[in-house]
């Protein structure tokens, strides 16, 4: 038994002068919290520290980010049994606990910390399979053409990931080998040795190596040699003649087929042809679309033509590439045509100056006022007659010549805010052809309404006798347009007299209630004239009446008729506010 446990001392000690794991210099000690390296890569089983515990502990526990590779034995001793990755999970939070006999925890749980240590395990990788480059013909030795990247997984900024790059290989070797290189340490590529021509060699397939203090990766980069823009577009004509057009021809329409050839490297952008027409089109009537494939140019009518603006266009249209042109080439008269486009006159209906004309004026404004004025113009200068349709109400006049409108007749907000016609300007002679605006004449409000009961049933019943003084509500409204907040009525007695029998007292700005102050009436229809104020600009004032200035107030007997009570009339016997 002895020389058993000297021999699992002896392999315990060999295990950690192996491994090199350690804890401040010791391999066994009591449990408290303990941090442990352990370089990733290592295969099981493999000791990291064995746990005391003085009684009752008898056992230990693990818990944790075991991963299913750390154990701890009965008696104390951490161990892991199979291989860490940092790059799967580069710090291990275990816990461990001291249990007794019967399992239950006497000491702990005590944390127990595992960092994994990188070895270089990792190849460097490329971000990308393959990659492409340009380089225009003629570019100095030095230009850029782009960046390789790489990457390493093993722990940053070590010499584990410390990466370099190389061109390994190149194809073709025309002219020469090492036409190319790469910055080793930051993948810049560039052009190293001379310029080059894409008629000796259009394309260059690399292999470039990327790696690590023990490991490489390839990867193939692509470089295409861009043909530069050293020749200019040359019209296959300089005169495209001429051709005539009626002035309403539809826009939209071609008018004409151009075409220019570019010797530079077909479908780029030194071989691509863009048109423009530098005179005779300053207002832009004309545009040319360019066949992206064929390079023919499609001359189109943008907007309308006009023979009394331009009835001769001289037109001169320029041929350009969207890529520069070299140093030292420029365009010349070969790129450059004529055209003369000749347009004819067609009769047109005048124009007005706007579709719409507005105007605002006072619903009382005077007869023969002018309210507005409307204006359009032929194209071909003939004289203009103006007149109104829908005038339906016969408010408004046209003068003829002038197109200036005016009032004819009383207009009234109440019956039309908003008094809507139509202007008519035909011209005089020619074809009498004849357009069409709006004119719209807003009415803004004269308190020219007085106010009146808002029902046209102003009876209002009190029962007689009387027990109590009575009272009965109405209501006043007008038709002019009505303040912000709602009507601003004031009410009062048509006569003095009045005031010993009734009052009248306002409730709000539309109602108001008419009440007796005594019950000594007689039963009978009382007429009690009320004035009611609007308060408007000029002030109105109304009697309320029947027809014209009397509030009936209708007194109505109860009569007893077996023991139920009855009425004389209808109506009930209550008072009753007015409503429509």
């Amino acid at each position: 038994t002895m020389m058993q446990a000297q021999l699992r001392c002896l392999c315990l000690l060999i295990l950690h002068l192996a491994t090199g794991y350690s804890h401040e210099g010791k391999f066994s000690g009591p449990l408290q919290p303990m941090t442990f390296s352990v370089f990733e890569g290592q295969q099981g089983s493999q000791v990291i520290f064995q746990f005391k515990a003085s009684p009752p502990a008898m056992t230990f526990k693990l818990t944790g980010e075991t991963d299913g590779i750390f154990q701890i034995q009965p008696d104390g001793l951490l161990y892991h049994n199979g291989a860490l990755d940092r790059e799967t999970r580069a710090v291990h939070k275990l816990q461990v606990s001291a249990l007794n006999a019967q399992g239950a925890t006497v000491q702990g749980p005590v944390p127990i910390t595992i960092e994994v240590k990188d070895i270089n395990d990792n190849r460097p990788t490329f971000l990308q399979l393959k990659y492409e480059g340009s380089v225009r013909q003629n570019s100095r030795p030095g230009s850029n053409i782009g960046t390789l990247t790489a990457h390493d997984r093993d722990e940053e900024n070590t010499a584990s990931t410390v990466l370099a790059y190389k061109i390994v290989d190149q194809i073709p070797a025309f002219p020469k080998e090492g036409l190319f290189l790469v910055q080793a340490y930051t993948g810049v590529f560039q052009l190293a040795k001379q310029s080059l021509k894409k008629q000796d060699t259009p394309q260059y397939n690399l292999t470039v190596q990327v790696s690590d203090k023990d490991f490489n990766t390839l990867c193939q980069v692509e470089i295409h040699v861009i043909d530069i823009n050293d020749q200019i577009p040359i019209f296959e004509k300089s005169d495209y003649g001429n051709l005539t057009l009626a002035e309403d021809t539809a826009v939209g329409s071609t008018i004409l087929t151009i075409q220019a050839t570019d010797a530079d490297e077909p479908l780029t952008g030194s071989s691509k042809i863009l048109y423009r027409i530098t005179q005779g089109d300053s207002e832009g009537r004309l545009g040319i679309d360019t066949d992206p494939q064929t390079n023919a140019g499609y001359v189109i009518i943008k907007k309308p033509l006009d023979f009394e603006t331009v009835a001769v266009h001289n037109l001169v249209f320029q041929t350009e590439n969207p890529e520069p042109l070299v140093h030292g080439v420029n365009y010349n008269s070969s790129s450059s045509a004529t055209f003369k486009l000749i347009v004819t006159n067609v009769n047109e209906a005048p124009q007005f100056t706007q579709n719409i004309y507005q105007a605002k004026v006072r619903e009382d404004v005077a007869i023969g006022t002018k309210v507005g004025n409307v204006t359009a113009k032929d194209p071909e200068n003939l004289d203009i007659s103006y007149s109104l349709k829908n005038n339906k109400r016969g408010w408004l006049k046209i003068d003829p010549v002038t197109g200036e409108i005016f009032t004819m007749a009383p207009m009234d907000r109440e019956a039309e805010s908003v008094y809507r016609v139509q202007v008519v300007a035909t011209e005089v002679g020619g074809s009498s052809l004849s357009s069409v605006a709006t004119f719209h004449l807003a009415l803004s409000d004269v308190n020219d309404n007085p106010p009146r009961l808002a029902t046209d049933h102003p009876h209002l019943f009190l029962c007689h006798p009387l027990q109590a003084p009575g009272s009965v509500i109405f209501e006043a409204t007008d038709d002019d347009q009505q303040f912000f907040r709602g009507p601003r009525f004031t009410f009062s007695l048509g006569s003095k007299v009045l005031e010993n029998d009734w009052e009248v007292k306002r409730i709000n700005g539309s109602h108001a209630k008419l009440s007796t102050k005594h019950t000594n009436f007689e039963e009978r229809v009382y007429s009690v004239p009320i004035h009611i104020s609007d308060g408007g600009e000029p002030e109105l004032k109304g009697t309320v009446s029947l027809p014209g200035i009397i509030l009936a107030v209708v007194f109505i007997r109860i009569k007893k008729n077996e023991g139920k009570d009855n009425v004389e009339i209808a109506q009930a016997c209550e008072a009753q506010p007015l409503r429509n």
